[in-house]
C-alpha cells in the first residue's frame, strides 16, 4: 500500500481540450486532492462532494484517466474518481467526442476507434503542460480506467493493436507514460491476437450477468497478452454490465433506463464502496510503489 496517508477534500476543475488536427473540442472534468472544504455540487443530474477550482494540496500525485463506455458520460464513474482524488490521485474524466450521450455520431466508426485513445493522450499532454496541473503530476505515473468501450481505449493505449472485423489495422499510438490499466467489463473484440505488446499490469473486473461484453472479452485478454501473470481477474458475482456505473439518483432509476438497473438482488451502492477501495489499492500498489 501507499505509505502516504491522504483522505483529503476533493478539488474539481472543468477544462476543454482542442484536437487541432480535427478542429474539434472535448470536455474533461479533473478531480484532485485539496485542503479546501468541499460541498455537494451539481453536475447536471449528478452531485459530487467537491470544491470547484480549489487550490491543490501540496505535493506530486499520480494521474488516472477514465474512459467511459460507448454513448455514455464521463460523469458516470464519479464514485470511483472522487474516492481516488480523496486518496492522493489526480483523476481526469474525458467526455469522448462523438461517442457520448449528447453526441453519439461516431459510434461504430473507425474514426471513433482512432480518436478515443488519441484524446486520452492529448489530455495527458494538456495536463502536463498546464501551469495549474503540471507541477503536481508525477508524469511517469499514469493509469487508465476503462469501462466497456473504455476498455478498448485503455488496451489501445497500453500497446494493443486493434483491427476491424474485416482485419484492417486501426492506426493508434500506444502511450508509454501509462503504467497500469483497470478494465471494467471491457470490450476487447478488436484485439484478437493483438495484445503482444501489452506489458503493463492489468486489473480486469467482469460481471457475472453481462450480455453486452460477455466472458469471451476477458478471455481474449488472457489468451492474447504475452504474460498472463500481469492480469488480475475477478468476476463480480450477480453483477450486470452497468453495475460498474456509479449509482444513479433516485429520480433517474427506471426499469426502462437500462444503465440504472442491476440483476435482482445486486446492491450497486454497497458494491461501489468496495469497488472504489479495490481500484485504489491496486493503483497504490502499481503506481505509487513502482
Amino acid at each position: 500500500m501507499n505509505s502516504k496517508q491522504f483522505n483529503t477534500y476533493v478539488g474539481c476543475k472543468e477544462i476543454q481540450i482542442r484536437d487541432e488536427s480535427k478542429d474539434i473540442f472535448f470536455n474533461v472534468l479533473v478531480q484532485y486532492p485539496t485542503n479546501e472544504s468541499s460541498a455537494p455540487t451539481a453536475f447536471g443530474p449528478y452531485t459530487m462532494d467537491v470544491c470547484v477550482n480549489a487550490e491543490f494540496l501540496e505535493g506530486g500525485f499520480p494521474l488516472v484517466m477514465i474512459s467511459h463506455g460507448s454513448g455514455g458520460s464521463h460523469l458516470l464513474y464519479r464514485t470511483i474518481s472522487t474516492h481516488l482524488a480523496k486518496n492522493g490521485f489526480i483523476v481526469a474524466m474525458v467526455e469522448h467526442y462523438g461517442n457520448n450521450r449528447n453526441n453519439n455520431e461516431l459510434e461504430n466508426t473507425e474514426e471513433n476507434l482512432i480518436l478515443r485513445p488519441k484524446h486520452i493522450s492529448l489530455t495527458i499532454d494538456k495536463l502536463l503542460s498546464d501551469s495549474f496541473f503540471s507541477k503536481h503530476i508525477i508524469d511517469e505515473k499514469v493509469a487508465v480506467i476503462g469501462h466497456s468501450m473504455g476498455g478498448y481505449t485503455a488496451l489501445a493505449l497500453a500497446g494493443g493493436i486493434p483491427r476491424t472485423r474485416e482485419g484492417k489495422k486501426i492506426e493508434t499510438n500506444p502511450d508509454p507514460r501509462i503504467k497500469a490499466i483497470v478494465l471494467l467489463a471491457p470490450g476487447t473484440g478488436w484485439f484478437m491476437n493483438g495484445l503482444d505488446n501489452v506489458t503493463i499490469p492489468i486489473l480486469m473486473l467482469t460481471a457475472e450477468h453481462d450480455p453486452i461484453t460477455p466472458a469471451w472479452n476477458a478471455e481474449t485478454v488472457l489468451k492474447s497478452i504475452p504474460d498472463e501473470s500481469l492480469v488480475t481477474l475477478r468476476k463480480i458475482a450477480n453483477a450486470g454490465h452497468f453495475s460498474f456505473l456509479s449509482p444513479f439518483p433516485e429520480s433517474m432509476k427506471n426499469t426502462k433506463f437500462q444503465p440504472s438497473t442491476d440483476p435482482e438482488g445486486f446492491d450497486r451502492e454497497k458494491f461501489h464502496v468496495q469497488l472504489s477501495k479495490e481500484i485504489l489499492a491496486y493503483l497504490n500498489e502499481n503506481l505509487y510503489l513502482n
